[in-house]
């Protein structure tokens, strides 16, 4: 079945609105500042500007904004990049007037300036951000159902041409789903597959690397590791049915995303372009004979699959037959 992604072309029309009063503001500021430029200081009874060209500099940018959000309001998650601009200088000038007010610089009355001028239009343009995100970097599910796990495992196959279902026959696979290949944990995994796949071959299992680009495109990313058995899903139909989702905004930009992110990047790790959906969410599962035998989905897309803990859940018989295969 095909899809179209609309999501760009037709946003809800309060983005619309959002994006026409904040250009009408923007541009009523504009001729405020450079016809006026001393009114403000006046009415806060603040010292007046000994340049008063650098008020008035505010005004022209401030104007030029207010064109610039007119013409993303056509679109507005098309137009992202002026939307991200826009909602980059309300966090810069409200930590500025923050300052300001902190050091006495002018007075506390004048935050009414803060308010109607940056603060009001921080969580609409936020909203926008997210779901320009959300249209750019998210793959559309292809149908409103997913596959089963027995319908999806007849339907993927591995790289040496076994289907999912044929492989797991009487053999207990190890399937790590992965994130997008740009992703700073996605390269950390990565780098430490030989290790991931000791682990896995010390408890008798077998390591399936499933992957959201087309077939033999990931080759150029697992480099020495491209003989590791893996199946390609770029329609993210397999991770919807082992019920791996997409991450909401705490999943995928959280504190705890952040750090641990800052640890990978600094391990020498990096961050490399989107390759894959940016807002699935990996895991890992051990899998045999049609049946999730024990599981481990991401909470955030910081978690690494912890294998030895995977390899607890395993029932004894299931742990005596592998050990000993």
């Amino acid at each position: 079945m095909s899809y179209v992604c609309s999501s760009a072309l037709h946003a809800p029309s309060w983005m619309r609105k959002i994006l026409l009063a904040a250009a009408l503001y923007n541009l009523s500021f504009a001729i405020w500042a450079i016809c006026w430029p001393h009114l403000w200081f006046d009415w806060i009874g603040a010292e007046r500007l000994n340049h008063p060209m650098i008020w008035q500099g505010a005004g022209l940018l401030m104007g030029l904004l207010g064109i610039g959000l007119i013409f993303s309001a056509r679109n507005p998650v098309g137009n992202w990049v002026v939307i991200l601009i826009a909602f980059l200088k309300f966090i810069a000038s409200t930590t500025l007037f923050s300052v300001a007010i902190f050091n006495q610089d002018i007075p506390f009355h004048s935050v009414w300036m803060l308010v109607i001028n940056d603060l009001i239009w921080l969580a609409p343009f936020a909203m926008m951000l997210w779901a320009s995100l959300q249209a750019h970097a998210g793959v559309p599910p292809t149908r409103s159902l997913p596959l089963s796990i027995s319908e999806a495992s007849d339907s993927y196959y591995l790289s040496n041409g076994k289907s999912l279902k044929e492989a797991a026959e009487s053999k207990l696979l190890t399937l790590v789903f992965l994130r997008h290949f740009g992703c700073t944990f996605t390269r950390q995994i990565l780098r430490g597959l030989e290790d991931i796949q000791k682990e896995v071959n010390r408890h008798g299992s077998e390591l399936i690397i499933i992957h959201m680009l087309q077939g033999g495109k990931e080759t150029q990313y697992l480099g020495e590791n491209s003989g590791v058995a893996r199946i390609a899903d770029p329609r993210c139909e397999l991770y919807r049915a082992f019920g791996l989702g997409k991450g909401g905004f705490i999943e995928l930009f959280g504190p705890h995303v952040w750090w641990r992110g800052a640890i990978a990047i600094f391990k020498g790790c990096g961050v490399g372009h989107l390759a894959g959906d940016g807002l699935q969410m990996p895991g890992v599962f051990l899998f045999r004979d049609g049946e999730i035998i024990s599981s481990q989905r991401a909470h955030s897309a910081a978690d690494l699959p912890d294998l030895p803990r995977l390899f607890e859940g395993l029932p004894s018989q299931i742990r005596h037959d592998t050990v000993s295969a």
